[in-house]
């Protein structure tokens, strides 16, 4: 199923959806790699297979098979990072706060793409699953590799669209069981 198909499935109280997944992933402030990597870990990390599905269908057309890997790749490990950087910015203890992670996060120091474009793609997991001190860490790192601020919002607004129609299509299939 592509994104047109997919966006003529949600009902009709979700037309502003609608209308915004049209337009999202054009954007001039992103590289067709950089919007469609965004559009590949976001839909991920919203959890939604239809979402996963139509994204991955639509984006193997704008992006490398390495591309595409790593965009899979900022999911998984955002998957992980968000929550533990999320407890040690929550957490009441300050220790956590200088404790060393020990886990494994090789893929960010070497994820077989500009590095530009997989931080904005970790940016973007990060938004779609809250962690405020991860989304800190890669807004501060993608504005410091040149990326513009018009840029990071265009992250954030295709990882909001894509998660809300994650909920959406969620929804409609619980109220339909």
């Amino acid at each position: 199923m592509s994104i047109d198909a997919l966006r003529g499935t949600l009902p009709d109280y979700a037309k502003d959806l609608k209308l915004n997944l049209s337009t999202v992933l054009t954007s001039p402030n992103l590289t067709p790699q950089q919007a469609w990597g965004t559009a590949v870990a976001s839909a991920i990390a919203s959890r939604n297979d239809a979402l996963i599905k139509a994204v991955a269908a639509d984006a193997v057309a704008h992006l490398e098979p390495a591309a595409f890997n790593a965009a899979k790749a900022a999911a998984a490990i955002m998957g992980m990072n968000n929550i533990y950087y999320r407890f040690v910015h929550l957490s009441g203890h300050p220790d956590f706060k200088t404790l060393p992670a020990r886990l494994r996060m090789n893929i960010i120091g070497n994820p077989g793409v500009d590095k530009l474009d997989f931080e904005m793609w970790s940016l973007g997991v990060s938004a779609v699953n809250g962690c405020g001190m991860c989304i800190e860490a890669h807004e501060r790192e993608v504005l410091g590799k040149g990326a513009t601020k018009e840029a990071v919002q265009d992250v954030v607004r295709i990882a909001a669209v894509l998660h809300a129609v994650a909920v959406t299509l969620d929804a409609e299939r619980a109220l339909a069981s």
